[in-house]
């Protein structure tokens, strides 16, 4: 139904008052009956949006806002965790399956997809099964494909550097039962690593604390196991290198994850493209927004 716009409005009211309109949340059932929540936001063709963790919520709202002048944009939570309902099972093959029942219920016939680091994964995994169904892939953050997970000692060595001062604490907290409000400070000192500008990086963790819905630690551990064993036991480069769609890669030179992991990845993908936005950490959107909007809204019109 068209909306009628009140006389007098100015440009910019009218605008914010349509993009609010625009803006819907939605529940998605799966086959097996799983509530998963949903929202889109925007206009044009669809841009699915995968959140990391794995057992973390959606927190990718400040990606949303930033294309959806460029895209319809869809997020969703995993199940079990945040506003979707907290049952599993908890693999990746269902949560691949989850990813389509979203793309059919919401996007349509075929969808861009971004997928930020546990994320990009299953973006990546959805992608090689899916082909048909994605017209192109965003990969922001992710570890790549290494069977050996080379990367992960110097991410453990990075972390405690990057903590600094707030080290002690998490080390306390990390060997302990935590309360809800220790899970919560534990989740934030951690989550202040991955910012690169220390004096920003509190006042950004809480911000990604905020609404706090609580880790799914069940479902944490059970897809990272069966990540592990994946990239050990199956030939994840082989599929990439059939993989025919536009893939963007991006990183942020100051995460502690060494970007050099994904460097595998991007010599297996046929048609990849790989962006690297200065001064920024694990999540380049919050540092960098406005490079990153330019090369994802590029790379978006340019492959359409």
């Amino acid at each position: 139904m068209p909306q009628r716009v009140a006389q007098g409005s100015s440009p910019t009211a009218t605008a914010l008052r349509l993009a609010i309109l625009s803006s819907m949340t939605a529940d998605v059932r799966t086959e097996d009956g799983c509530r998963l929540w949903a929202d889109q936001a925007g206009a044009g063709s669809p841009l699915v949006l995968c959140h990391g963790g794995p057992g973390m919520w959606d927190y990718l709202g400040p990606v949303a806002r930033l294309l959806d002048g460029h895209a319809r944009v869809i997020r969703w939570e995993q199940r079990g965790c945040g506003r979707s309902q907290r049952r599993g099972p908890y693999s990746v093959g269902r949560f691949v399956a989850d990813l389509d029942e979203v793309r059919e219920h919401l996007a349509g016939p075929r969808t861009a997809l971004l997928g930020h680091s546990w994320g990009a994964h299953l973006a990546l995994r959805y992608a090689n099964e899916h082909p048909e169904r994605v017209s192109h892939l965003i990969y922001v953050s992710g570890t790549g494909i290494d069977p050996e997970r080379g990367w992960h000692p110097y991410y453990e060595r990075n972390l405690r550097r990057r903590l600094g001062p707030h080290l002690n604490r998490w080390e306390a907290l990390d060997a302990r039962t935590l309360t809800p409000a220790e899970e919560r400070e534990r989740a934030v000192l951690q989550w202040s690593a991955d910012f690169a500008d220390p004096d920003a990086a509190m006042t950004h963790a809480e911000g990604m604390a905020t609404p706090w819905l609580g880790i799914n630690h069940d479902c944490n551990r059970a897809i990272n196991a069966e990540v592990k064993h994946e990239l050990r036991e199956s030939d994840i480069a082989a599929r990439c290198r059939a993989l025919d769609l536009p893939v963007l890669i991006i990183d942020g030179p100051e995460d502690i994850r060494p970007r050099w992991g994904v460097d595998s990845l991007e010599k297996a993908l046929p048609n990849c493209e790989r962006v690297s936005l200065p001064g920024s950490g694990h999540l380049p959107w919050v540092e960098n927004p406005h490079h990153f909007r330019r090369v994802v809204a590029t790379f978006l019109d340019a492959t359409v």
